[in-house]
């Protein structure tokens, strides 16, 4: 291959904006994880014991984000997309140093809420961003980067956020607030805005055509509901899968630290990796994949007894995960009209959020009514339904986007042939 041919080096294909929004990622993951696997405890202890309680009050953040999504989405397609994000991480940096300062459940749940609010304005903006300013052909490689650096955090998070809670659990809010600080700072100085960067004939059109109206976007919230045991799944590790892991074995908080730092390594090692294998495949097939090995997780994690096949299994959800996260996210940038790139990425959202609302609740009742390897098994025969499901209508869009392409290619013909006629 020529010197002219060869693509540039990974650091080189993206400006500095985008990898400050990678890097950012990265300490968004961090913070996240650093609390996630201890907030259930923590609440659990302040709350005086009521799991019911700790669980209400966990629900409360994607709930207020999931209200925020349908409401507020389209926020930074009106505004822009940086001051949005600028926003929305001030609003997280207050909510963490009000964390220390709460003592009473009605103070907890409406700072709860409130960073509920903040995550659900940040991700559909900063996610718009990439599909203003990245190659179409280029999107799956960068969603595979974030969810690369996010797991950078998510390695690390667990471990850091276990020292910190066994010392003095403020320390976790605040050091959560100060590297969030840092990140705040890095997008107000070197983050430009990107809405209208490219202009719109740089970007191809949709292969799905919809109109304003909120209820054109039957494709859309067909893909979202589909996804929702993704979230579900997640919902439940960071809630009641500590309490699961409790009922069998023994330093249960040392273990769900490590299985979540060694998830990190394995998609740090190995995402570009995947991606780059099955980035000829057809999405519906690798994202179909995907649902079967997560399925395969939540048997697992319903029926393991032993600390090495947990281990196992937690290697298998990687896989999974690296090879569902980009091809959903490029998915939806595909069929988001460009005036409407920040409410599709709010409402494919709710995948998540929904589920962190409801999931800690709905598996806290059935947790306390059966057992936790009940739980995983229903949560399990989900992933084996909607993946099918999600599988026939991203194989149906696929065609679409076929016939559209095939359409637009004898257009073409036809109007060469007119001008060489003439």
């Amino acid at each position: 291959m020529s010197a002219s041919n060869k693509q540039p080096s990974i650091m080189r294909r993206y400006d500095l904006a985008i990898w400050i929004r990678i890097f950012g990622n990265a300490l968004n993951a961090m913070t996240t994880f650093i609390i996630r696997p201890f907030l259930a405890i923590y609440l659990y202890d302040k709350l005086g014991g009521s799991l019911v309680s700790a669980m209400l009050v966990i629900g409360l953040q994607p709930f207020a984000g999931m209200l925020t999504g349908i409401f507020g989405g389209g926020l930074s397609d009106r505004f822009g997309r940086k001051p949005v994000m600028i926003i929305a991480l001030l609003i997280q940096i207050l909510g963490l140093g009000a964390y220390t300062l709460a003592d009473h459940v009605w103070a907890f749940a409406v700072i709860t809420a409130v960073m509920g609010v903040g995550s659900a304005l940040f991700n559909p903006a900063a996610n718009a961003m990439i599909s203003d300013v990245v190659d179409p052909k280029q999107q799956t490689e960068v969603f595979a980067l974030l969810h690369t650096a996010s797991n950078v955090g998510a390695a690390f998070g667990p471990v850091i956020g276990l020292l910190l809670f066994q010392w003095d659990s403020t320390l976790v809010f605040i050091t959560n607030a100060v590297i969030l600080l840092g990140y705040l700072l890095l997008v107000l100085w070197k983050v430009p805005e990107s809405v209208n960067r490219v202009p719109a004939a740089a970007q191809p059109e949709p292969a799905i055509r919809t109109s304003g109206r909120w209820y054109d976007h039957k494709l859309l919230y067909g893909i979202t509901l589909l996804a929702m045991p993704i979230g579900m799944i997640y919902a439940l590790i960071i809630s009641i899968f500590p309490f699961h892991l409790s009922d069998h074995f023994k330093h249960s908080a040392d273990i769900l630290a490590s299985l979540m730092t060694f998830n990190g390594i394995m998609v740090i090692a190995l995402q570009l990796w995947v991606t780059k294998k099955t980035q000829l495949m057809l999405a519906y097939r690798v994202i179909g994949l995907s649902y079967a090995l997560y399925a395969v997780v939540a048997f697992g994690y319903g029926w393991s007894r032993y600390v090495a096949l947990l281990f196992v299994i937690e290697f298998i959800f990687s896989i999974g995960e690296m090879l569902i996260g980009p091809q959903l996210q490029n998915e939806v940038s595909g069929i988001a009209p460009e005036g409407k790139r920040g409410f599709y990425f709010a409402i494919y959202g709710l995948h998540l959020q929904l589920p962190l609302a409801l999931g800690p609740v709905l598996g806290g009742l059935v947790y306390t009514a059966w057992n936790g390897t009940m739980m995983f098994m229903l949560l399990g025969i989900l992933f084996l339904v909607t993946g099918s499901a999600q599988v026939i209508l991203l194989r149906w869009l696929t065609k679409q986007k076929q016939a559209v392409m095939k359409q637009d290619l004898t257009h073409l013909n036809l109007r060469n042939e007119e001008s060489f006629s003439t």
